[in-house]
């Protein structure tokens, strides 16, 4: 009987030291341990603290698999409690100096044709120049706040009457390689060299 209880005790403090060995072992390899509060962390953090009191320790300790560190979630819950909200202030951040709404402006008119005259939207090194912002600032106001892409002009070939034919019998050779069943699918354009 007396070795029947020693052994109870034995495998009971072998069982609670693998599981602690396991939730350090889990701790140690996390990904989540240097994470940003989400939307959601900072809805909950927000709802647990001022319905239960919850403070960062106790947090912590809820939810152990979120990664939190007590040091953030004390930042988090002082800002909850200066301002009400665990929102960005409005204004904080880095203050915008070149992608203002005017040069946004002024770059939208230079970057796109006007109907009126066809083919005079002009290149980001072209509209840096007019405007005298800097053609990295002009390329990051037509990336981010126009949504268009910039492109680089470039010399196209003119195709004589000798280059098209030349082309066509290229391409016609260029069949015969193919069996029947595939070449159903096989388009030719003989204006662009590329196609080919």
């Amino acid at each position: 009987m007396v070795f029947a209880y020693i052994y109870l005790l034995i495998t009971i403090v072998q069982l609670r030291t693998s599981l602690c060995i396991a939730v350090i072992a889990d701790d140690a390899f996390s990904t989540n341990v240097n994470m940003v509060f989400s939307a959601d962390d900072c809805i909950l953090i927000e709802n647990l603290y001022k319905f239960k009191n919850y403070g960062a320790k106790r947090l912590k300790q809820e939810f152990p698999t979120k990664g939190w560190s007590v040091f953030s979630v004390n930042k988090l819950l002082k800002k909850l409690r200066d301002t009400s909200t665990t929102a960005r202030r409005a204004g904080s951040g880095r203050r915008r100096t070149v992608c203002t709404d005017d040069n946004v402006d002024s770059v939208n008119e230079l970057v796109l044709s006007q109907e009126s005259a066809l083919k005079t939207h002009k290149s980001t090194r072209q509209i840096a120049r007019e405007t005298g912002i800097h053609h990295s600032s002009v390329y990051h106001i037509v990336r981010q706040d126009l949504k268009l892409k910039c492109l680089k002009k470039r010399h196209a070939q003119q195709l004589t009457a000798a280059n098209c034919t030349s082309r066509l019998i290229r391409a016609q050779k260029l069949l015969h390689l193919f069996s029947a069943s595939v070449v159903d699918f096989i388009f030719f354009n003989l204006h662009r060299w590329e196609d080919l």
